[in-house]
């Protein structure tokens, strides 16, 4: 149950492309502010729904504290900034390293070699779809102009993974995510007056599609992958999350955004030979971590 609660928080980010579209009017910072919101709500709404403690502390120690606002605030902070200073097609595949580089962390000993090789062709896939979808060679144009935003969309990467790996090796309750949500909103709420113009005429696709977003991949998913990466097949988690961009290409085909086309084939069947090259073929869960074995 944990991989597959994994593997939606992974399908999750695939439709993100697809809801972002419904706020694109949205400042970035400000979208973020209200995703992390609604993530934070989701928390005391479960909490209400048990009748426990609404407000009962979270028991995260201050490295757990860092690297979880690191991870999740710090991420979507370098990718947005990454933006303005990049192009768009090649932050994302730098971005979509996150991947290959979460593979060789959470390998078992001895198949590290299999996870690179699993992980190069799984990103190769990814390098396809990506090209594909934002129009253009992922490496035409590359230019050390552009040296600013390739260095934030790497730290994205590394963050991502580091964040991720981290939370394979610790325990905690996934409403930790939720005290986390509200100190990322915060921080989402000050960068946004100190880089964007507020934008309030919402129309009412664009509060669905905030609601949707802030339930879903910027919000619901990473309670999902906390438990996932935690207690899940982290090996097979982090290969398929090589599948995200292909989902986001699929649903704007189904969506009728963009087309069809054998590149996407193509790209599915490299990630899906890189996941079986990196990982065993097994959902089985790894051993749950006790606390005091770390």
């Amino acid at each position: 149950m944990p991989t597959f609660l994994g593997l939606t928080a992974i399908s999750s980010w695939g439709v993100l492309a697809l809801l972002g579209s419904l706020t694109s009017k949205i400042p970035a910072f400000q979208l973020l502010f209200i995703c992390f919101s609604i993530s934070a709500a989701l928390m005391f709404i479960k909490r209400g729904a048990q009748h426990t403690a609404l407000f009962e502390r979270p028991t995260m120690s201050s490295p757990q504290w860092l690297i979880g606002i690191a991870g999740l605030f710090g991420f979507h902070f370098c990718y947005f900034m990454a933006l303005r200073f990049a192009p768009a097609i090649q932050v994302s595949l730098i971005v979509y390293l996150w991947p290959l580089i979460l593979t060789l962390f959470v390998a078992e000993k001895g198949r590290k070699k299999q996870a690179l090789y699993g992980g190069l062709i799984g990103f190769t896939g990814v390098s396809l779809v990506i090209s594909q979808h934002q129009g253009g060679s992922a490496f035409a144009d590359i230019s050390s102009d552009y040296l600013t935003g390739y260095l934030l969309a790497a730290s994205c990467a590394l963050i991502w993974s580091t964040y991720s790996w981290y939370l394979s090796k610790n325990t905690g309750s996934a409403d930790n995510i939720g005290w986390l949500s509200l100190v990322v909103a915060l921080l989402s709420l000050i960068a946004h007056f100190s880089f964007e113009t507020p934008y309030w005429q919402f129309s009412t696709t664009e509060i669905i599609g905030a609601l949707l977003l802030g339930l879903g991949p910027v919000g619901g998913a990473f309670y999902l992958w906390d438990i996932g990466i935690k207690q899940g097949n982290r090996s097979l988690l982090a290969i398929s999350s090589f599948a995200a961009p292909l989902i986001t290409a699929f649903s704007l085909v189904l969506a009728g955004i963009s087309e069809w086309s054998f590149i996407l084939l193509v790209a599915l069947l490299l990630v899906v030979a890189g996941g079986f090259i990196a990982s065993p073929v097994t959902l089985r869960a790894k051993p749950v971590i006790k606390p005091g074995q770390i």
